[in-house]
């Protein structure tokens, strides 16, 4: 496993211009590893998954972004976090697959984060709830930044000049980000308590295959994609109704994109 030996805030909540925790990876599957954060270089730490439909649409921005900055001493990573798999070997070789597919061209460093290691040093502990999630370290390994991917546009040529960490708009957008993840973070706390008791019935649904059952207990699910997948995988792929999960999908997609609300 590499470590990027940097000393971490201690604190418990990491903010623009907080030392920029560790890096511990235990696979690279592209690009040349990180091993420490070199002075006078600018980092994009980036959390990302095959899964997350905004991760894959702004990875062609993404790829930009690398290409122009890299002369300015920017060099990108892209922690692939949260893949949908039974095994870590599984999970890697699947996301292996989708890279060579998908991004054959791709100009940046992969890693690939299966034990969650990533998660619990820099997304738990600055308060960041979804992805895509970008994190950029500036060149005394500070953290300079911390958005969604859309934001770096802007805040990139600040960054690189040293007036992004100490300008009231990079304060601002942090407040903001911090209590929009506290308010999710509660949120999300509230739909797993009351999603509890439904995923009892589900699975005694499920082992016994009464799939109207575990339907109507999926039904009962609190709004949250991470219910709604196993709704439509079971209309699909055991009830085997192909119209309802098409139209399941269609309506439950158009209601998210209505609220313009993509994974957190």
């Amino acid at each position: 496993m590499t470590g990027v030996t940097e000393s971490v805030n201690q604190v418990g909540v990491l903010s623009v211009g907080s030392r920029a925790p560790s890096i511990k990876i235990e696979y690279w599957l592209r690009g040349q590893p990180v091993t420490k954060f070199e002075p006078e270089e600018i980092y994009i730490i980036d959390f990302w998954a095959t899964w997350c439909g905004p991760c894959i649409a702004s990875m062609a921005n993404f790829v930009f972004l690398q290409d122009k900055y890299r002369s300015d001493g920017v060099e990108a990573v892209g922690v692939a976090d949260h893949e949908q798999a039974s095994t870590a070997d599984e999970a890697r070789a699947s996301l292996d697959a989708w890279l060579t597919k998908s991004l054959p061209n791709l100009n940046f460093a992969i890693a690939f984060d299966y034990a969650d290691e990533m998660n619990n040093l820099w997304m738990d502990p600055t308060v960041s709830v979804g992805i895509p999630a970008s994190f950029v370290v500036d060149r005394d390994g500070r953290i300079a930044f911390l958005c969604y991917r859309t934001q770096l546009d802007i805040a990139l040529p600040k960054v690189l000049n040293g007036s992004w960490a100490v300008s009231n708009q990079a304060k601002a957008l942090d407040r903001e980000r911090m209590n929009a993840g506290r308010r999710r973070k509660r949120e999300l706390s509230q739909k797993q308590a009351l999603a509890k008791p439904i995923f009892a019935r589900l699975e005694l649904a499920m082992k016994s295959k009464e799939w109207a059952t575990a339907e109507a207990a999926l039904a009962a699910m609190p709004d949250e994609v991470t219910f709604r997948g196993p709704h439509a995988e079971l209309l699909l792929h055991k009830i085997r109704d192909m119209g309802s999960a098409c139209r399941y999908c269609a309506n439950w997609f158009a209601t998210r994109s209505t609220r313009n609300r993509w994974f957190g």
